[in-house]
């Protein structure tokens, strides 16, 4: 799967890692549901330092579709529930 972290560039990351993934995007999303922001930037971090551990990053002259697209790292709480979908960041499996 194609995973584009906005102002970073595309990873590849196998489909294995989406359960673990998806778990961060559900304590994020409570976390924006409460109005935790600390706990909202420390998971948001903490989600995107995975995808880049799992993933394998794509030449930057290679431009693929993404599959899904994460906030960058600075992202606010406001800009992240502009990007959220029914299911979060990341769909459910």
């Amino acid at each position: 799967m194609i995973v584009r972290i906005m102002g970073e560039g595309q990873l590849e990351v196998a489909e294995s890692h989406l359960a673990g993934l998806d778990k961060l995007d559900d304590e994020l999303l409570a976390e924006m549901e409460s109005g935790d922001g600390p706990g909202f930037r420390r998971t948001l971090h903490e989600l995107l330092d995975q995808v880049r551990a799992y993933g394998t990053p794509l030449p930057e002259d290679l431009l693929e579709p993404s599959e899904l697209i994460l906030p960058a790292p600075d992202a606010t709480l406001e800009e992240v529930r502009a990007l959220l979908g029914d299911d979060g960041l990341i769909p459910g499996p």
